[in-house]
Protein backbone atom coordinates (compact mmCIF):
# COMPACT_ATOMS: atom_id res chain seq x y z
CA UNK A 1 0.00 0.00 0.00
CA UNK A 2 1.46 3.34 -1.00
CA UNK A 3 1.02 6.86 0.51
CA UNK A 4 -1.04 7.61 -2.32
CA UNK A 5 -3.48 4.75 -1.77
CA UNK A 6 -3.89 6.20 1.60
CA UNK A 7 -4.67 9.88 1.56
CA UNK A 8 -0.74 10.26 3.04
CA UNK A 9 1.76 12.90 1.67
CA UNK A 10 5.21 13.84 2.44
CA UNK A 11 5.38 17.57 2.79
CA UNK A 12 9.04 18.37 4.34
CA UNK A 13 10.75 15.67 6.64
CA UNK A 14 8.65 13.79 8.69
CA UNK A 15 5.24 15.75 8.35
CA UNK A 16 2.18 13.82 6.65
CA UNK A 17 -0.69 15.17 5.16
CA UNK A 18 -4.02 12.84 5.57
CA UNK A 19 -7.40 13.51 3.71
CA UNK A 20 -10.79 12.74 4.84
CA UNK A 21 -13.60 13.09 2.14
CA UNK A 22 -13.30 14.87 -1.65
CA UNK A 23 -10.15 17.27 -1.26
CA UNK A 24 -8.87 17.26 -4.82
CA UNK A 25 -5.17 17.54 -5.90
CA UNK A 26 -5.49 21.34 -6.42
CA UNK A 27 -6.49 21.95 -2.55
CA UNK A 28 -3.77 19.81 -1.40
CA UNK A 29 -1.07 21.09 -2.98
CA UNK A 30 -1.75 24.75 -2.02
CA UNK A 31 -1.69 22.67 1.79
CA UNK A 32 1.06 21.33 1.11
CA UNK A 33 2.88 24.37 0.02
CA UNK A 34 1.14 27.27 3.10
CA UNK A 35 2.64 24.12 6.00
CA UNK A 36 5.72 24.15 4.28
CA UNK A 37 6.23 27.41 4.01
CA UNK A 38 5.01 27.89 7.81
CA UNK A 39 7.58 25.14 8.72
CA UNK A 40 10.64 25.83 6.42
CA UNK A 41 11.75 28.37 8.46
CA UNK A 42 15.41 29.12 9.27
CA UNK A 43 15.88 28.68 12.78
CA UNK A 44 13.17 26.34 13.67
CA UNK A 45 13.94 23.04 15.22
CA UNK A 46 13.07 19.62 13.12
CA UNK A 47 9.84 18.76 12.86
CA UNK A 48 7.91 15.61 12.89
CA UNK A 49 3.88 14.93 12.78
CA UNK A 50 0.74 14.97 11.30
CA UNK A 51 -1.85 17.20 9.22
CA UNK A 52 -5.08 16.29 8.73
CA UNK A 53 -7.84 18.07 6.19
CA UNK A 54 -10.97 17.19 5.82
CA UNK A 55 -13.81 18.18 3.63
CA UNK A 56 -17.82 18.08 5.50
CA UNK A 57 -20.05 16.06 2.95
CA UNK A 58 -22.99 17.85 4.29
CA UNK A 59 -23.24 21.09 1.66
CA UNK A 60 -25.82 22.61 4.52
CA UNK A 61 -22.71 23.45 7.03
CA UNK A 62 -20.93 26.68 6.67
CA UNK A 63 -17.84 25.32 7.46
CA UNK A 64 -17.08 23.04 4.71
CA UNK A 65 -13.18 22.79 5.28
CA UNK A 66 -11.47 21.71 8.73
CA UNK A 67 -7.91 20.48 9.89
CA UNK A 68 -5.85 19.87 12.85
CA UNK A 69 -2.36 19.36 13.32
CA UNK A 70 -0.26 17.28 15.76
CA UNK A 71 3.26 18.25 14.68
CA UNK A 72 6.63 18.36 17.14
CA UNK A 73 8.70 21.27 17.21
CA UNK A 74 11.71 20.43 18.72
CA UNK A 75 10.82 18.96 22.29
CA UNK A 76 7.38 20.57 22.10
CA UNK A 77 4.16 19.55 20.78
CA UNK A 78 2.34 21.70 18.49
CA UNK A 79 -1.48 21.61 18.00
CA UNK A 80 -3.24 23.50 16.10
CA UNK A 81 -6.95 23.78 14.44
CA UNK A 82 -8.86 25.45 12.02
CA UNK A 83 -12.47 25.31 10.21
CA UNK A 84 -13.22 27.66 7.16
CA UNK A 85 -15.27 27.64 4.11
CA UNK A 86 -13.30 26.83 1.44
CA UNK A 87 -9.44 25.21 1.05
CA UNK A 88 -7.41 28.36 0.01
CA UNK A 89 -9.15 30.25 3.37
CA UNK A 90 -8.16 26.98 5.78
CA UNK A 91 -4.82 26.80 4.23
CA UNK A 92 -4.12 30.27 4.52
CA UNK A 93 -5.49 30.56 8.49
CA UNK A 94 -3.80 26.87 9.22
CA UNK A 95 -0.56 28.46 8.13
CA UNK A 96 -1.30 31.55 10.26
CA UNK A 97 -1.91 29.76 13.02
CA UNK A 98 0.96 26.89 12.35
CA UNK A 99 3.91 30.11 12.48
CA UNK A 100 2.31 31.51 15.45
CA UNK A 101 2.44 28.02 17.89
CA UNK A 102 5.94 27.60 16.10
CA UNK A 103 7.19 31.01 17.32
CA UNK A 104 5.98 30.83 20.64
CA UNK A 105 7.32 26.89 20.78
CA UNK A 106 11.00 27.72 19.98
CA UNK A 107 10.93 31.21 21.75
CA UNK A 108 9.23 29.36 25.00
CA UNK A 109 12.74 28.89 26.79
CA UNK A 110 14.37 31.90 25.97
CA UNK A 111 15.41 33.98 29.39
CA UNK A 112 14.99 37.15 28.00
CA UNK A 113 10.79 35.92 27.72
CA UNK A 114 11.28 35.24 31.62
CA UNK A 115 9.38 38.05 33.61
CA UNK A 116 10.26 37.27 37.10
CA UNK A 117 13.02 35.06 39.30
CA UNK A 118 10.49 31.77 40.41
CA UNK A 119 9.93 31.76 44.23
CA UNK A 120 11.75 29.40 46.40
CA UNK A 121 9.46 26.56 46.22
CA UNK A 122 10.17 26.20 42.36
CA UNK A 123 13.68 26.15 43.05
CA UNK A 124 14.50 29.93 42.90
CA UNK A 125 16.81 31.22 44.82
CA UNK A 126 16.31 31.51 48.90
CA UNK A 127 16.47 34.92 50.37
Amino acid sequence: MTAKDTGTREITGDIRVRTEGDVDAEALAYVREKVGAALGRPGLPPASGEVRVARATAHHMGLLWSAGTEIRVGDDLVVVHAQEASAHELADRLQDRLRAATERAAHRGDTARRSATPPPWRGGPER
